[in-house]
């Protein structure tokens, strides 16, 4: 069997002064009540003699003796035994405590956690009205993005980074090799010869052509005459090498300027062809995945994909922990939006009250046997003698009106047997 649970202190102050006062006084009025009726009735045996309104009086002081005892007994025997007897029967809150929760929390899975009575509840209530009034009233949007920032922070350092960065570094490697790189290669492509960016690129590669042979003339002149024959004269060079650099440039300045060109054309073609072979050759997209592999396996993209785990966890950590940050301002943006859609858009007000009501009810049934049971076994680690003086603490001057009761309806009931008796007799 498994051993028992220790007992747990109740929450809350044990010492309620008003109500232990309450209480106290409540104890005195129908103690002092009883006393009278016994007071009542020993004045009436002792000194009342054959006087026939002293019957009357004594009757009535001896059922109310009588109801006022029976009554301490009842009240008394649900918190501890009468006078420290272990009457059968008695303490009945000490004894039957365990059995009390796990009847109270029964009583409150059937009658208070089921999904009848939740949705019921929710049909009064304007969930997403209230949501968004929470979400836009001022600063609140403030307070959620820093908290959301302070959790952020506290739940990556719990996360060990090396055994993350490895996942990370694996998973994004597979994911690569598993892609197949020539059909997105193929559609990169497509799309730039579809909206003749290629051409843009081409007149931005003769561009920085002509600049580079520009800016490195006269190392190409030296190579020139380092290659020239000895006999050659300087001149000579000269006129060579100047007319085919004009050349050259001239030939590139027109390519770049023409549109139509046959280059051009020549390179749209040869392109658009590439593109298909791409889709459809399977050896030109097998040399694509070999330089796939061949890049992957590169020393610095190694090292890349092992840093992206931390770089980003270092971005979005001090983005977040920034409340000048531009992800600070959309996380405050987003919540302001989200609070104005709850209250004003009916699509999405409806979508939130009907999905609410549907994971409250959902909630319910497949957490109401656990929250009986949390009753139940909270009821039973409360301490015995502690649980039955909150109780009293809670309803016992209610009950010491049972005793006051008891004392006056029990002089009244022994006053009208006592009349009919004499009316008979």
């Amino acid at each position: 069997m498994p051993a028992p649970l220790p007992n747990v202190p109740l929450t809350g102050s044990l010492d309620d002064p008003a109500r232990a006062r309450d209480l106290a006084r409540m104890k005195r009025l129908a103690t002092g009540l009883f006393v009278l009726a016994a007071a009542v009735f020993l004045a009436c045996v002792l000194f009342g003699g054959d006087r026939t309104w002293v019957g009357y009086v004594r009757a009535t002081a001896e059922a109310s003796m009588i109801g006022a005892l029976a009554d301490w007994f009842a009240v008394t025997a649900l918190f501890r035994h009468p006078m420290g007897l272990p009457i059968p029967h008695t303490a009945v809150i000490p004894r039957k405590k365990d059995q009390i929760g796990t009847s109270l929390g029964t009583f409150v899975q059937e009658n208070f956690l089921t999904r009848r009575v939740v949705e019921e509840r929710l049909d009064g209530v304007d969930v997403p009205g209230r949501l968004g009034a929470f979400l836009a009233s001022p600063g609140r949007a403030e307070r959620l993005a820093g908290d959301a920032g302070k959790a952020l922070g506290a739940l990556t350092d719990l996360i060990e980074d090396d055994e993350v960065q490895q996942a990370v570094s694996a998973f994004v490697d597979r994911k690569l090799r598993d892609t197949p790189a020539a059909p997105g290669l193929a559609r990169v492509l497509e799309l730039a010869v579809d909206g003749d960016r290629h051409q843009e690129v081409l007149s931005a590669g003769l561009t920085g052509l002509a600049e580079f042979l520009a800016d490195n003339r006269l190392v190409f002149r030296t190579r020139l005459g380092d290659a020239s024959p000895a006999w050659v004269p300087d001149w000579v060079d000269d006129r060579v090498f100047d007319r085919v650099f004009d050349l050259l440039r001239g030939f590139l300045a027109e390519v770049g300027a023409d549109p139509g060109h046959p280059v051009r054309q020549v390179y749209d073609r040869r392109l658009r062809r590439y593109v298909h072979a791409l889709r459809t050759d399977p050896d030109a997209a097998a040399r694509v995945e070999q330089f796939k592999a061949e890049v992957l396996e590169h020393p610095a993209v190694r090292t890349w994909s092992g840093s992206l785990w931390s770089t980003a966890k270092d971005g979005v950590v001090t983005a977040a922990a920034d409340p000048d940050s531009e992800l600070r301002a959309r996380t405050v943006r987003l919540v302001l939006a989200g609070a104005r859609l709850l209250q004003s858009d009916p699509t999405i007000r409806e979508l939130v009250q009907r999905q609410f009501r549907r994971g409250a009810g959902w909630a319910v049934e497949r957490f109401a046997g656990d929250a009986a049971d949390l009753v139940g076994t909270t009821v039973a680690r409360w301490d015995t003698e502690e649980t039955s003086r909150r109780i009293e603490l809670q309803v016992g001057r209610d009950l010491q009106w049972i005793r006051v009761n008891g004392t006056v309806v029990g002089g009244l009931a022994g006053l009208v047997i006592y009349t009919v008796a004499q009316l008979l007799s």
